[in-house]
């Protein structure tokens, strides 16, 4: 029968329709859920750090020094500086010998979530401020006595050089 729609079309129709207006009614909820910072902590970041970008995963960075090297895949080993601090601005770690920088194989559960994440985004070479929720740190156990339950941290972090040792 001429202009009648074949039925494979139309199904086809209702499901497209329905994917696009669910995917519209969903978005807000998938955006808060992409908020990792409690209340009082975001906040506080988003007064002290308002320039702080936000990757997926709800880490917010800064680039303090752009890095001009190449940036390290999964399974390579990186050697970084970093300082480690609370919220509140308490010192927790630092490595600061550029002789003896920390070093680790990057995607191999050997460091916390939030920096095999962040360390792929960053080049040889650049430095950045991270503001790490505590679901891709140390989460509900924290790392007693020093990094409490749910800590929010902050690191800055140096990319010295991917080895290929």
């Amino acid at each position: 029968m001429p202009g009648s729609l074949n039925p494979r079309t139309v199904k086809f129709a209702k499901l497209l329709l329905a994917l696009c207006v669910g995917s519209i009614l969903a978005a807000p909820a998938v955006r808060a859920q992409r908020e990792k910072l409690p209340p009082e902590d975001l906040e506080y970041v988003q007064k002290t750090f308002p320039e702080a970008k936000k990757t997926n995963t709800g880490i917010r960075y800064i680039i303090m020094r752009e890095g001009q090297g190449a940036m390290p895949k999964p399974g390579e080993k990186v050697a970084v500086l970093y300082v480690l601090r609370l919220l509140d601005g308490k010192l927790i770690d630092q490595t600061d010998d550029r002789q003896n920088p920390f070093t680790f194989r990057l995607r191999r559960d050997e460091v916390i979530v939030a920096w095999d994440e962040v360390l792929q985004l960053m080049k040889v070479g650049e430095r950045r401020l991270i503001i790490v929720p505590s679901e891709l740190a140390y989460g509900t156990r924290g790392q007693p006595p020093k990094i409490g339950r749910n800590a929010t941290l902050i690191f800055e972090i140096d990319l010295l050089d991917i080895r290929k040792d």
